[in-house]
């Protein structure tokens, strides 16, 4: 089966405006030939008065000659406006189709796909190449078929008058074809992939360096201490620069043969003067000299076309790589769980591209109404098995069930209508928190969004913000704490009234004060619920009903805290380590 080219990929994006597109490059290249015609009126008109002078006054047709050639380059002029006309329709509408499907896409993937991509680089993919494409479409396709049809007009009227002239004018747009070529072949043809590959690498470190600029100003350091930001910026500078260097020769060469055809021209009219009739030379020379630069014009358009069409076709491909990414497997005949326990069979599970597993062959039960903690070494698989039971990703083997139903045998939508999230690192949208807290339950009420907040020990935060729950978060100087932004994301989590919880360390960057409200919101959350509960401060799980020690993805003691400090295990000595760690204080060292 023929491989479908991206320029075609492109063209489906425009759907039914892709007819549009067609007909402006059409009229693209109607215009073009018919800029041609002025040049042979210039030429009509120079060989009438020449082959007259001195008496020029008994010329006849030069007054329509040059009227000819005014409605010629007006035909031209408006014909090439309608051409863009139909392909700017046609470039914004499959501008905006290849973002609703790269974003519609985007969407449909499993939650994981989320944590190992850059938001900058999926930005610059969606978004920045779909500008590309627009630009192509809107101004250089239709240009690029103007600048393959005028040739073809072109080689025609270069020989009609004299062929001479019009080989010398011919070898000069050979040879700058040539020059063009050289600087786009050899060691440079891989350039635009290679630049579009830094530009994204650029942009997501750009995004990670702006998140990071408090902790570099602290610290006094510049941009020189974010290396990442720094290599990347580098390493765009050097290519650009390689390429830059590299296109010298071919770049002058190329200017000097499109603009060069008097250097030909010239010799070559004295010469055929010399022998013949002068005026007609005269009037040739006037066609070949005025033509020459125009043909070179032409050859500079084809060029910067070309340009476009290997940005864009690195736009389509950057874009496929998102397209290619699958979502999850639907079932086609899902299943309702009955309840809420949350079963491990055997489960192993590896991130792509890694060889280590993250989890192998872990197997626990949560049962319904319980509350489970996972505790562990850093690296040990804690997050991973908290993530796999919504689905971040599917396991590679074994199965997670929910009420006695496989995740991967329930409708996606309800899975995630069956479990609330609360992480440690809280997102808080740019709206008011009204809207913030409601994202977990659109339909629900103001009354209700007021009692998921006050069950969440929200009231202090809602009292000191200018408008309550109407403040919008991030302007005007509203900004939450750590702990605080914690506490409106349990009042989401309480609000969606899910019956599983999945908890990851909720109270890392709570203070003492804040660390106490959340304890007690995490009462109203938990009530009846099935929980899951990521802890690395220990006392935070010590009343779990059960405690999982996850070590190098596996499952290393199961009890409670007093039968795992009994065993002496795993868990006793981390225990042991906690305690140490929360006795220490900082000082002066007492001396002895």
């Amino acid at each position: 089966m023929k491989k479908q080219s991206n320029l075609s990929k492109l063209l489906s994006y425009a759907k039914g405006h892709k007819k549009l597109t067609i007909l402006g490059c059409t009229l693209s290249g109607v215009a073009a030939v018919l800029g041609l015609v002025p040049y042979v009126c210039v030429w009509l008109v120079a060989r009438g008065v020449l082959s007259a002078y001195p008496d020029v006054s008994g010329v006849q047709g030069v007054i329509r000659w040059g009227w000819m050639a005014v409605w010629f380059a007006v035909a031209n002029i408006v014909i090439y406006f309608a051409a863009l006309m139909c392909t700017h329709i046609a470039a914004f509408r499959t501008a905006r189709n290849i973002r609703r499907t790269g974003a519609e896409h985007v969407m449909n993937l499993p939650l994981g796909f989320f944590t190992g991509d850059q938001s900058g680089r999926l930005r610059k993919i969606i978004d920045d190449n779909a500008a590309l494409t627009e630009d192509l479409l809107a101004h250089k396709l239709p240009d690029l078929t103007a600048a393959v049809v005028t040739p073809a007009a072109a080689i025609i009227l270069l020989f009609v008058f004299d062929w001479r002239m019009g080989l010398l004018c011919l070898l000069t747009m050979v040879l700058a074809m040539a020059c063009m070529m050289s600087m786009m072949g050899g060691k440079n043809a891989g350039f635009f992939h290679r630049y579009q590959r830094e530009i994204e690498k650029m942009s997501g470190e750009a995004v990670e360096y702006v998140r990071g600029i408090p902790v570099v100003k602290v610290f006094q350091q510049t941009v020189y201490s974010f290396k990442a930001f720094y290599a990347a910026i580098q390493s765009y500078s050097d290519l650009a620069s390689q390429y830059a260097m590299s296109c010298r020769n071919g770049q002058t060469s190329f200017l000097t043969c499109i603009n060069g055809s008097f250097a030909l021209l010239i010799p070559a009219a004295l010469l055929l003067a010399s022998g013949g009739n002068g005026w007609e030379v005269l009037a040739d020379f006037i066609f070949y000299a005025l033509f020459g630069p125009a043909c070179g014009g032409m050859i500079n358009r084809i060029m910067y076309a070309s340009e476009s069409v290997m940005e864009a076709d690195e736009a389509m491909m950057k874009l496929d790589e998102i397209l290619q990414e699958k979502p999850l497997p639907e079932t086609k005949n899902p299943r309702k769980p009955h309840g809420s326990e949350v079963v491990f069979d055997h489960v192993t599970f590896r991130y792509p591209g890694t060889e280590r597993a993250a989890l192998s062959d872990v197997s626990f039960r949560v049962k319904e109404g319980s509350v489970v903690g996972l505790v562990g070494p850093s690296g040990g698989g804690k997050s991973t098995a908290a993530a796999l039971i919504p689905r971040f990703w599917d396991t590679e083997s074994g199965s997670i069930r929910i009420g006695g139903v496989d995740v991967r045998e329930m409708e996606s939508g309800d899975l995630m209508r069956r479990v609330a999230f609360v992480f440690q690192d809280t997102k808080l949208f740019k709206v008011s928190l009204l809207e913030n807290i409601r994202m977990a339950r659109p339909d629900a009420g103001r009354e209700e969004v007021e009692a998921a907040a006050r069950a969440a020990q929200c009231a202090d935060i809602l009292e000191k913000l200018p408008q309550g729950l109407d403040t919008v978060v991030g302007t005007k100087g509203v900004y939450l704490s750590g702990g605080e932004a914690q506490r409106i994301a349990l009042a989401r989590a309480i609000l969606k009234d899910a019956p599983i919880i999945v908890m990851d360390e909720a109270t890392a960057f709570a203070d003492p004060q804040n660390e106490a409200l959340i304890q007690k919101a995490f009462g109203e959350l938990t009530r009846g619920k099935t929980v899951l509960m990521i802890a690395h401060r220990l006392t935070t799980v010590r009343n779990a009903d059960s405690i999982l020690v996850l070590e190098k993805g596996k499952l290393k003691e199961q009890g409670s805290h007093e039968e795992l400090l009994e065993k002496g295990g795993l868990y006793a000595e981390m225990w042991k380590d906690y305690q140490q760690a929360a006795q220490w204080k900082v000082g002066k060292e007492e001396s002895k």
